[in-house]
């Protein structure tokens, strides 16, 4: 069966020069915010085309201190894509406001612009956009601050073209920029956001010598073990996302008639994902090929339990998306063969 991701094989080719990494960690004695990961900090933001990077412990967690740094806050209100992982919304609702769903775009599965306008309200203090599976999404022009959800799109953001405020990413081990464990890191342009950043991370500690407070945090730190991991597979991400767009394209190629999620040059395909009416005998058609499948996401916020009932309009769009979205393998250490067999498969396939 051709698995949908095998992080077996990436931790098989960087195993012997991490095993070294943590060694030079472990004598070193420092394990949380040394040489590590100040040096991923200075390498991520190289890489972004952005002048500050801060890492931090989870994807979660760098959407919630972006928030927080833009200045969102108990009783605010935030827009945010009704198609999406649900940490973009309990990322919100950590900081104390209400993440207001708002339907997507057909084709991209982008925030629409049109719809997030009609949802704005006095309380509304700032936008997510999700640049969802690894496809740049625009950034709305609404008047308030707004926070890119990168977690899935790892080099897909260009330097110098309409930014948000600050961009949230996510190490998650299945990302393009995957970690041995939780992490996740905010860039931004803007120093004093970056430094809100800092201080939240580590309990709003302002001044290490006095051990004073400035803001009301929790511990949202990553570790110099993660840290080293991170540096390793930053080095070769380059390659590794041209890798998978050359699979997606392979596969959109030996099945023009499927409904596929809409392309852009930029598109680093964290995930290759295909809309069908009939998901569950699709499905079934792949596995009975050979190849393994996914569902990402099953439901929209609107949908989910924990946040029924905070959208302002309906989410039709979004809904869809959920019900007819399917996920193929596709990451970088997928061998020739394989990819050979999800491209017969697709191309029999009836969807």
């Amino acid at each position: 069966m051709v698995p949908v991701v095998d992080l077996r094989r990436r931790a098989t080719r960087y195993s012997q020069e991490f095993l070294s990494a943590v060694g030079h960690v472990l004598e070193s004695g420092q394990v949380l915010l040394g040489p590590e990961t100040e040096g991923l900090e200075a390498e991520l933001a190289a890489w972004c085309g952005q002048r500050h990077a801060v890492a931090v412990s989870s994807g979660a967690a760098a959407l919630q201190l972006a928030l927080a740094g833009a200045g969102v806050g108990a009783g605010d209100e935030v827009l945010v894509p009704a198609f999406t992982a649900v940490p973009t919304a309990s990322a919100v609702a950590a900081t104390g406001a209400t993440p207001i769903p708002v339907d997507v775009d057909a084709a991209t599965a982008a925030l629409d612009e049109k719809e997030a306008a009609a949802a704005m309200g006095d309380r509304v203090r700032g936008v997510v956009t999700v640049h969802l599976y690894g496809r740049p999404a625009p950034v709305p022009d609404l008047g308030v601050p707004v926070i890119e959800d990168g977690a899935q799109a790892h080099g897909a953001l260009e330097p110098g073209g309409d930014r948000g405020v600050a961009t949230a990413y996510s190490f998650y081990p299945t990302k393009n920029l995957g970690g041995i464990g939780d992490g996740g890191a905010v860039t931004t342009d803007d120093a004093a956001v970056a430094e809100r950043v800092r201080k939240g991370r580590v309990h709003g500690l302002a001044a290490t010598e006095s051990y004073e407070h400035a803001a009301v945090s929790q511990n949202h730190r990553m570790s110099e073990i993660e840290a080293a991991w991170l540096r390793l597979v930053l080095a070769d991400l380059t390659t590794a996302n041209a890798r998978r767009s050359a699979i997606a394209h392979r596969y959109r190629e030996a099945a023009p008639h499927l409904r596929w999620h809409a392309d852009h040059d930029h598109h680093v395909h964290h995930l290759c994902v295909v809309r069908v009416p009939r998901r569950e005998q699709f499905r079934e058609q792949l596995a009975e090929a050979g190849v393994a499948t996914a569902v990402h996401y099953q439901r929209a916020l609107t949908q989910q339990p924990a946040y029924h009932g905070l959208a302002r309009r309906p989410c039709p769009e979004a809904e869809a998306w959920a019900a007819e979205c399917v996920t193929l393998p596709c990451f970088p250490e997928l061998r020739d063969d394989e990819v050979d067999t999800v491209c017969q498969a697709l191309a029999a396939a009836v969807p």
